[in-house]
């Protein structure tokens, strides 16, 4: 009897593949990093191959740790990196093109091509998004346009399009020979190509932004069967029951269910998503309107979200670009040997800012730098980015509901910080939570798949499952919290009007 609902991650920086039991805990994970591949200053990109290869590895590699076989495992979901893009050719699997990865800026230009008739809000009502270079449609438009042969290949129908969900998906049923060319509604709000109300391509906004809609994948629901692994291989036979991009895994596993239920999660990036319920709230202060989840026949779930480009991923910098740090962990001890900043604010706008911002001419600034400065300043600067940068989206997020926030569920691999999330609770004034299972965006997928297959009977297991490890409430003075952002907020203004 099949007693284990399994996810892969696909994640910016790396692929795994979690097990997990009823009772949503961790039973394995097998985990394998791919390069990043930077061809020059603001192009992000990643091998979709590598990917596909690093995703057979880690599934078989989490069953041999769990001592499994396939048919204790119930059923398999996917989460993945949202915005990033593949185009490959439908016959051979090759892609035409490396995946260009959602930190990017290589659009920029398209962008303001298209922004010269609307505006940056020009799909906005439709798409809930603002025109940017972080979403797929102007990177599809980029390789149709920049790699040789490539539009003429698409418009004959030869080439498709598919965020990593959609390329894991396709390879893992059978690419060429039957893949299903399939998304969710959660990663196709994320392309700039959706009608957000509709859940179908929108044929206007594509053939402005120049996509042929014979690329795009057909939107299903985020909890259904949508066909099996192929026999040959590991999992041969499972059904694939679950799709859901990262951030909105990562909400559907706090068992943010309800109306008013905020997540953060810490990763590469931060990504604050709050559900608004079955009707999709426009910003009016910087926020993105996105798809939160939709399970089988049930009515949409819309949330507002708050995108940050730069968390962890500034800690990776800190280690592989400066070696100021032996390891990420480090980053907490060497940020402890002082009391405070010491002055000094990091704010990281590498590829610009995202919400509630939207500069894609910002970039990277230390300010407030004297001779009293060192290493543990710059560190503990480094971790308090992450927290400031979360309470702007916040306040965007407050303005927008009408409801302020009383509490933060944090997730995600920087929550094992415990001076940031310290750091988290004081700049914001409220609690900061931290649930058991903190890497909730295998267990979203894992509980998307097992809704499908009947493994978990509805949303009030997902509720029951979830468990609160540790708090951290505020203790910092309000004077110093209004003190510290409002200087935070002055070095955000000094990184505008660069590029």
């Amino acid at each position: 009897m099949a007693s284990y609902v399994a996810a892969i991650d696909q994640g910016t920086t790396s692929t795994r593949c979690m097990i997990f039991d009823h009772g949503g805990r961790v039973v394995a994970v097998d985990q394998v990093e791919h390069r990043q591949i930077f061809p020059k200053a603001g192009w992000v990109e990643h091998d979709p191959e590598e990917i596909w290869s690093n995703t057979r590895q880690v599934c078989a590699g989490a069953l041999a740790k769990a001592d499994l076989v396939t048919s204790e495992i119930a059923a398999v979901g996917i989460t993945n990196q949202r915005e990033t893009t593949v185009v490959w050719d439908k016959s051979t699997g090759k892609p035409v093109y490396n995946a260009i990865v959602w930190q990017d800026t290589r659009t920029d230009g398209i962008v303001g091509e298209l922004a010269e008739e609307g505006g940056q809000n020009r799909f906005h009502a439709k798409t809930g998004l603002t025109l940017s270079p972080y979403f797929s449609g102007t990177k599809i438009r980029w390789i149709l346009d920049n790699v040789d042969g490539v539009r003429a290949r698409a418009e004959k129908g030869e080439l498709l399009f598919g965020n990593m969900d959609t390329w894991v998906l396709w390879n893992c049923t059978g690419g060429p020979d039957g893949g299903l060319h399939v998304t969710d509604p959660t990663n196709a709000s994320r392309t700039l190509l959706m009608d957000l109300e509709k859940l179908e391509w929108d044929e206007d906004i594509c053939r402005e932004i120049g996509v042929p809609t014979s690329m795009l994948p057909e939107i299903r629901s985020s909890s259904e069967v949508y066909g099996h692994f192929r026999e040959r291989g590991v999992f041969g036979g499972l059904p694939i029951a679950g799709i859901l991009g990262d951030q909105q895994a990562a909400t559907f596993g706090q068992a943010c269910l309800s109306p008013g239920e905020a997540k953060n999660t810490y990763g590469t990036g931060n990504f604050l998503l709050l559900n608004t319920g079955t009707e999709p709230v426009l910003s009016q202060n910087g926020l993105l309107t996105t798809v939160g989840y939709k399970i089988g026949s049930n009515d949409t779930v819309y949330c507002l979200e708050g995108s940050i480009a730069v968390t962890g991923s500034l800690v990776q910098w800190l280690r592989d670009n400066l070696g100021l740090i032996g390891s990420a962990p480090e980053i907490e001890q060497i940020a402890r040997s002082v009391d405070d900043n010491g002055g000094a604010y990091f704010v990281p706008a590498f590829s610009g800012l995202f919400a509630p911002h939207w500069r894609s001419d910002a970039r990277g600034a230390i300010v407030g730098l004297t001779r009293f400065v060192n290493r543990g300043h710059l560190a503990r600067a480094v971790l308090e980015a992450t927290a400031f940068q979360t309470r702007e989206v916040i306040e965007a997020m407050n303005a927008d509901s009408g409801v302020p926030l009383k509490s933060l569920k944090v997730d995600g691999g920087m929550v094992g910080n415990e001076l940031l999330m310290q750091f988290q609770a004081d700049i914001l004034g409220v609690p900061v939570i931290r649930p058991t299972v903190s890497e909730t965006t295998a267990l979203g997928a894992a509980y998307a798949a097992g809704l499908a297959v009947g493994f978990w009977a509805g949303e009030d297991d997902i509720r029951s499952n979830w468990a609160k490890d540790k708090q951290w409430d505020p203790v910092m003075p309000e004077e110093r919290r209004t003190h510290e952002y409002a200087q935070w907020q002055k070095a955000v203004t000094k990184t505008f009007d660069w590029a």
